[in-house]
């Protein structure tokens, strides 16, 4: 079995069955970070190790073996006792992804979201260029976490417009997609991933339109920090999400650090490509600012 299929069905198993990794490892007699290593696909359980896993699983959904491990996702999801995502054809759109993405890549999305999901959960502040005022930047507030259809839930609040949508992890990307019900406004988002650790810094670019001058399509560069942690509360984490978002989106003028704008700045085109610059407006994965938690720094719930 692949080592990365294994981390994402691991993952899985330990959020239907509300499993951390403290008490998995104290059940297996293993290190967290064993357990650890295994959730972020860095290396699997020996032969002893998986079969440990397995009676420990057994024990909560009887009839559960070893031999579930090399099960396709949907069978897999129906040994824990989880409804199968299946139709027909295969895999079936969770309700928040809808029947335009291809059923392989939402599949490979959920079980990236299953093993890493939980990186890119919580309150986040992007930075942006203002589309209506050149030099001026805008905060929006952000709220990501898990929904019950296993995709990420996208919450973007700027102004008077509050955006809802959905995250993709696949590969060395995060996409998002996300909508204000009442202007009927879009935003699309591609942010580069941060791998192996919890993110706390990603930088991509986003695609909108203005709301003035006719809607006119517009690109910019995006920095999006973290700010908080989840609390676990739903209620508790819509009201802090719905506090930031009452917060004045524009940025006050010499807020913005030099670095950031500049990262932010981004010349692209005809005249830029001449000077050495790029033709196409971009974001890099090598000279990304996406980054987990800096040494010694955290954020309180």
């Amino acid at each position: 079995m692949i080592v990365q299929e294994f981390s994402a069905k691991l993952a899985l198993a330990m959020k239907i069955l509300s499993l951390s990794r403290g008490r998995l490892a104290a059940e297996l007699r293993v290190d967290k970070s064993v357990v650890g290593r295994w959730v972020t696909g860095v290396n699997g359980p020996t032969e002893h190790n998986l079969a440990a896993l397995s009676t420990a699983i057994g024990a909560r959904r009887p009839g559960f073996t070893a031999l579930n491990w090399d099960e396709d996702l949907n069978a897999f999801r129906r040994a824990l006792g989880a409804p199968a995502e299946v139709d027909g054809h295969g895999f079936r759109p969770p309700s928040a992804g809808g029947e335009w993405v291809p059923a392989r890549v939402l599949e490979e999305a959920v079980l990236t979201t299953a093993a890493r999901g939980d990186a890119y959960e919580g309150f986040w502040r992007s930075t942006r260029p203002w589309n209506d005022q050149p030099g001026r930047f805008v905060h929006d507030r952000v709220m990501i976490r898990l929904g019950d259809d296993g995709l990420l839930i996208f919450r973007l609040s700027v102004s008077d417009m509050r955006f809802q949508g959905v995250a993709f992890p696949t590969g060395n990307q995060i996409f998002a997609q996300c909508a204000d019900p009442h202007s009927g406004l879009f935003i699309f988002l591609i942010f580069n991933a941060v791998l192996r650790h919890r993110a706390d810094v990603m930088d991509g670019l986003s695609l909108t339109v203005q709301r003035s001058g006719g809607g006119t399509p517009v690109a910019a560069a995006v920095l999006l920090e973290r700010t908080g942690v989840l609390t676990g509360d739903p209620v508790a984490d819509d009201a802090r999400h719905a506090a930031e978002s009452a917060l004045p989106p524009l940025a006050p003028e010499g807020s913005v650090p030099p670095d950031v704008i500049a990262h932010l700045h981004r010349d692209a085109g005809p005249k830029a490509h001449a000077l050495g610059g790029d033709f196409l407006l971009k974001m890099p994965f090598l000279a990304s600012f996406s980054r987990g938690p800096e040494p010694g720094i955290d954020f309180p719930e």
